[in-house]
Protein backbone atom coordinates (compact mmCIF):
# COMPACT_ATOMS: atom_id res chain seq x y z
CA UNK A 1 0.00 0.00 0.00
CA UNK A 2 1.35 3.42 -0.95
CA UNK A 3 1.96 5.89 1.85
CA UNK A 4 0.77 9.49 1.75
CA UNK A 5 3.35 12.22 1.37
CA UNK A 6 3.34 15.07 3.86
CA UNK A 7 5.27 17.84 2.12
CA UNK A 8 3.63 20.94 3.64
CA UNK A 9 3.74 22.04 7.26
CA UNK A 10 1.98 24.91 9.04
CA UNK A 11 3.07 26.49 12.32
CA UNK A 12 0.29 28.40 14.06
CA UNK A 13 -2.59 27.87 16.42
CA UNK A 14 -5.10 25.06 16.73
CA UNK A 15 -7.67 27.08 14.78
CA UNK A 16 -6.00 26.22 11.50
CA UNK A 17 -6.86 22.52 11.72
CA UNK A 18 -9.63 22.23 14.33
CA UNK A 19 -12.46 22.55 11.79
CA UNK A 20 -11.04 20.10 9.24
CA UNK A 21 -12.74 16.74 8.83
CA UNK A 22 -10.01 14.09 8.74
CA UNK A 23 -7.50 15.27 11.33
CA UNK A 24 -5.17 12.55 12.60
CA UNK A 25 -3.11 13.25 15.72
CA UNK A 26 0.39 11.79 15.77
CA UNK A 27 3.14 12.05 18.34
CA UNK A 28 6.63 12.42 16.94
CA UNK A 29 9.62 11.75 19.18
CA UNK A 30 12.66 13.92 18.51
CA UNK A 31 16.28 13.91 19.67
CA UNK A 32 15.66 17.43 21.00
CA UNK A 33 12.93 16.53 23.44
CA UNK A 34 9.15 16.79 23.07
CA UNK A 35 7.61 19.23 20.56
CA UNK A 36 5.03 21.76 21.67
CA UNK A 37 2.27 19.28 20.89
CA UNK A 38 1.35 16.43 18.60
CA UNK A 39 1.52 16.89 14.86
CA UNK A 40 -1.97 17.08 13.40
CA UNK A 41 -2.22 15.74 9.86
CA UNK A 42 -5.17 16.56 7.62
CA UNK A 43 -6.07 16.58 3.93
CA UNK A 44 -6.39 20.00 2.33
CA UNK A 45 -7.25 20.12 -1.37
CA UNK A 46 -6.14 16.53 -1.80
CA UNK A 47 -2.76 17.11 -0.12
CA UNK A 48 -1.59 15.90 3.28
CA UNK A 49 -0.65 18.85 5.50
CA UNK A 50 1.00 18.76 8.94
CA UNK A 51 -0.11 21.35 11.52
CA UNK A 52 1.73 22.22 14.75
CA UNK A 53 0.41 24.62 17.42
CA UNK A 54 3.73 26.16 18.46
CA UNK A 55 2.42 27.26 21.87
CA UNK A 56 0.54 23.99 22.46
CA UNK A 57 -3.11 23.41 21.66
CA UNK A 58 -4.21 25.36 24.74
CA UNK A 59 -1.56 28.08 24.35
CA UNK A 60 0.26 27.06 27.53
CA UNK A 61 3.86 27.48 26.29
CA UNK A 62 5.25 31.04 26.38
CA UNK A 63 7.48 32.11 23.46
CA UNK A 64 10.77 31.86 25.34
CA UNK A 65 9.96 28.26 26.34
CA UNK A 66 8.97 26.91 22.90
CA UNK A 67 11.15 23.95 21.89
CA UNK A 68 11.74 25.23 18.38
CA UNK A 69 14.26 22.56 17.42
CA UNK A 70 11.88 19.75 18.36
CA UNK A 71 8.99 21.39 16.47
CA UNK A 72 10.99 21.93 13.30
CA UNK A 73 12.69 18.54 13.45
CA UNK A 74 9.27 16.84 13.74
CA UNK A 75 8.20 18.43 10.44
CA UNK A 76 11.50 17.50 8.83
CA UNK A 77 11.14 13.90 10.01
CA UNK A 78 7.71 13.68 8.40
CA UNK A 79 9.18 14.74 5.06
CA UNK A 80 7.92 18.34 5.01
CA UNK A 81 9.59 20.48 2.34
CA UNK A 82 7.57 23.72 2.51
CA UNK A 83 6.57 25.48 5.73
CA UNK A 84 4.04 28.27 6.28
CA UNK A 85 4.93 30.08 9.50
CA UNK A 86 2.04 32.21 10.76
CA UNK A 87 2.23 34.60 13.69
CA UNK A 88 0.74 37.64 15.38
CA UNK A 89 2.89 40.77 15.25
CA UNK A 90 2.95 44.36 16.38
CA UNK A 91 3.47 47.16 13.87
CA UNK A 92 6.56 49.37 14.07
CA UNK A 93 5.50 51.71 11.28
CA UNK A 94 2.44 53.94 11.06
CA UNK A 95 1.53 52.79 7.53
CA UNK A 96 1.28 49.15 8.65
CA UNK A 97 -2.11 49.22 10.31
CA UNK A 98 -3.61 46.64 12.68
CA UNK A 99 -5.76 44.17 10.75
CA UNK A 100 -3.40 44.09 7.76
CA UNK A 101 -1.06 41.21 6.93
CA UNK A 102 2.67 41.32 6.21
CA UNK A 103 4.88 38.71 4.53
CA UNK A 104 8.33 39.14 6.07
CA UNK A 105 11.51 38.71 4.05
CA UNK A 106 14.13 39.60 6.69
CA UNK A 107 14.57 39.26 10.45
CA UNK A 108 16.55 40.94 13.22
CA UNK A 109 17.30 38.64 16.15
CA UNK A 110 16.98 40.26 19.59
CA UNK A 111 16.47 36.99 21.49
CA UNK A 112 18.87 35.34 23.91
CA UNK A 113 19.45 31.86 25.32
CA UNK A 114 17.50 29.98 22.67
CA UNK A 115 18.82 26.79 21.09
CA UNK A 116 18.96 28.14 17.55
CA UNK A 117 20.90 25.63 15.43
CA UNK A 118 20.98 21.93 14.65
CA UNK A 119 24.72 22.18 13.99
CA UNK A 120 26.14 22.53 17.50
CA UNK A 121 28.63 19.68 17.14
CA UNK A 122 30.19 17.38 16.26
CA UNK A 123 28.89 18.25 12.77
CA UNK A 124 29.64 21.91 12.10
CA UNK A 125 28.27 23.84 9.15
CA UNK A 126 27.18 27.40 8.42
CA UNK A 127 23.87 27.98 6.62
CA UNK A 128 23.46 31.58 5.48
CA UNK A 129 20.20 33.34 6.38
CA UNK A 130 20.89 36.28 4.03
CA UNK A 131 17.73 35.50 2.03
CA UNK A 132 16.19 33.03 4.40
CA UNK A 133 12.52 33.31 3.49
CA UNK A 134 11.74 31.55 0.23
CA UNK A 135 10.98 34.12 -2.46
CA UNK A 136 8.63 31.96 -4.54
CA UNK A 137 6.63 30.77 -1.55
CA UNK A 138 6.47 34.28 -0.07
CA UNK A 139 5.24 35.79 -3.31
CA UNK A 140 2.53 33.13 -3.50
CA UNK A 141 1.53 33.90 0.10
CA UNK A 142 1.23 37.63 -0.62
CA UNK A 143 -0.90 37.02 -3.71
CA UNK A 144 -3.18 34.66 -1.78
CA UNK A 145 -3.69 37.28 0.94
CA UNK A 146 -4.60 39.94 -1.62
CA UNK A 147 -6.98 37.56 -3.40
CA UNK A 148 -8.88 37.34 -0.10
CA UNK A 149 -9.34 41.11 -0.07
CA UNK A 150 -6.91 41.69 2.80
CA UNK A 151 -4.36 44.50 2.80
CA UNK A 152 -0.95 42.91 2.39
CA UNK A 153 2.52 44.36 2.86
CA UNK A 154 4.85 42.28 0.73
CA UNK A 155 8.29 42.20 2.29
CA UNK A 156 9.51 43.69 5.53
CA UNK A 157 11.77 43.08 8.49
CA UNK A 158 10.51 41.37 11.63
CA UNK A 159 12.31 42.15 14.88
CA UNK A 160 12.19 39.09 17.14
CA UNK A 161 12.33 39.77 20.87
CA UNK A 162 12.67 37.13 23.54
CA UNK A 163 9.43 37.65 25.42
CA UNK A 164 7.33 37.14 27.33
CA UNK A 165 7.51 40.87 28.02
CA UNK A 166 6.67 43.44 25.37
CA UNK A 167 9.04 46.25 24.38
CA UNK A 168 9.51 49.44 26.33
CA UNK A 169 8.61 52.63 24.48
CA UNK A 170 12.32 53.40 24.17
CA UNK A 171 13.02 50.03 22.54
CA UNK A 172 10.06 50.36 20.23
CA UNK A 173 11.10 53.85 19.17
CA UNK A 174 14.59 52.54 18.41
CA UNK A 175 13.19 49.68 16.26
CA UNK A 176 10.98 52.14 14.39
CA UNK A 177 13.83 54.59 13.73
CA UNK A 178 15.93 51.72 12.36
CA UNK A 179 13.26 51.28 9.69
CA UNK A 180 12.18 47.81 10.78
CA UNK A 181 8.54 46.93 10.17
CA UNK A 182 7.00 44.49 12.67
CA UNK A 183 7.82 42.85 16.00
CA UNK A 184 7.25 39.28 17.15
CA UNK A 185 8.52 36.68 19.65
CA UNK A 186 8.71 33.42 17.65
CA UNK A 187 10.00 33.91 14.10
CA UNK A 188 13.52 33.34 15.35
CA UNK A 189 14.77 30.69 15.50
CA UNK A 190 11.75 28.86 14.05
CA UNK A 191 12.12 30.07 10.47
CA UNK A 192 15.91 29.82 10.50
CA UNK A 193 15.81 26.24 11.78
CA UNK A 194 13.52 25.33 8.88
CA UNK A 195 16.08 26.92 6.58
CA UNK A 196 18.91 24.94 8.18
CA UNK A 197 17.17 21.68 7.32
CA UNK A 198 16.46 22.72 3.74
CA UNK A 199 12.75 23.38 4.15
CA UNK A 200 11.43 26.38 2.22
CA UNK A 201 9.66 28.74 4.60
CA UNK A 202 7.29 31.66 4.16
CA UNK A 203 5.96 33.93 6.89
CA UNK A 204 2.42 35.27 7.20
CA UNK A 205 2.18 37.93 9.91
CA UNK A 206 -1.16 39.17 11.21
CA UNK A 207 -0.75 42.72 12.53
CA UNK A 208 -2.64 43.06 15.81
CA UNK A 209 -1.52 46.43 17.21
CA UNK A 210 0.91 49.34 17.05
CA UNK A 211 3.86 48.68 19.30
CA UNK A 212 4.30 51.07 22.22
CA UNK A 213 5.81 54.36 21.08
CA UNK A 214 5.08 53.99 17.36
CA UNK A 215 2.46 56.71 17.33
CA UNK A 216 1.97 59.38 20.00
CA UNK A 217 -1.42 58.08 21.10
CA UNK A 218 -0.22 54.49 21.50
CA UNK A 219 -0.33 53.32 25.09
CA UNK A 220 1.23 50.20 26.54
CA UNK A 221 0.58 47.03 24.56
CA UNK A 222 -1.42 44.44 26.48
CA UNK A 223 -1.89 40.74 25.80
CA UNK A 224 -5.65 41.26 26.03
CA UNK A 225 -5.64 43.84 23.24
CA UNK A 226 -3.45 41.66 21.03
CA UNK A 227 -5.63 38.61 21.56
CA UNK A 228 -8.82 40.56 20.85
CA UNK A 229 -7.61 41.73 17.43
CA UNK A 230 -6.09 38.36 16.62
CA UNK A 231 -9.31 36.50 17.37
CA UNK A 232 -11.33 38.91 15.26
CA UNK A 233 -9.08 38.16 12.26
CA UNK A 234 -8.29 34.49 12.94
CA UNK A 235 -10.88 33.23 10.47
CA UNK A 236 -9.30 35.32 7.71
CA UNK A 237 -5.87 33.90 8.52
CA UNK A 238 -7.26 30.37 8.46
CA UNK A 239 -8.88 30.89 5.05
CA UNK A 240 -5.67 32.34 3.63
CA UNK A 241 -3.49 29.50 4.92
CA UNK A 242 -5.82 26.73 3.72
CA UNK A 243 -6.04 28.39 0.30
CA UNK A 244 -2.28 28.90 0.14
CA UNK A 245 -1.41 25.25 0.81
CA UNK A 246 -3.56 24.29 -2.16
CA UNK A 247 -1.68 26.75 -4.39
CA UNK A 248 1.79 25.51 -3.49
CA UNK A 249 3.28 23.77 -6.57
CA UNK A 250 3.11 20.00 -6.68
CA UNK A 251 6.81 19.94 -7.58
CA UNK A 252 8.64 21.51 -4.63
CA UNK A 253 12.14 20.87 -5.95
CA UNK A 254 12.36 24.38 -7.38
CA UNK A 255 11.84 26.21 -4.10
CA UNK A 256 14.96 28.26 -3.40
CA UNK A 257 15.49 27.29 0.24
CA UNK A 258 16.08 23.69 -0.79
CA UNK A 259 19.50 24.84 -2.03
CA UNK A 260 20.63 25.82 1.47
CA UNK A 261 21.90 22.30 2.19
CA UNK A 262 23.33 21.60 -1.25
CA UNK A 263 26.80 21.32 0.23
CA UNK A 264 25.89 19.57 3.49
CA UNK A 265 24.37 16.27 2.45
CA UNK A 266 26.86 14.60 4.74
CA UNK A 267 25.42 16.62 7.61
CA UNK A 268 24.65 13.60 9.77
CA UNK A 269 20.87 14.08 9.61
CA UNK A 270 18.55 11.31 8.53
CA UNK A 271 16.66 12.85 5.59
CA UNK A 272 14.36 9.85 5.07
CA UNK A 273 10.66 10.43 5.84
CA UNK A 274 9.00 9.26 9.02
CA UNK A 275 6.96 6.04 9.08
CA UNK A 276 3.67 7.33 7.66
CA UNK A 277 1.61 4.16 7.95
CA UNK A 278 -0.42 5.69 10.78
CA UNK A 279 -1.78 8.27 8.32
CA UNK A 280 -2.98 5.79 5.69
Amino acid sequence: MSRPTIEIGVFGGSGFYSLLDDVVEAKVDTPYGPPSDSVFVATVGGRKVAFMPRHGRHHTIPPHKVNFRANVWAFHRLGVKAVVSTCAVGSLQREIAPGSFLVADQFVDRTWGRADTFYDGPVTTHVSPADMYDKQLSKLAAQTIRDHGIECHEGGTVVVINGPRFSTKAESTWFTKMGWHIINMTQYPEAYLCHELGMAVANISLVTDYDSGVVAETEAVTAHDVLTVFKSNASKAREVVLDLVQRIPADLSGLGSRDSLAFTRGDGFDHSPYDLRQFE
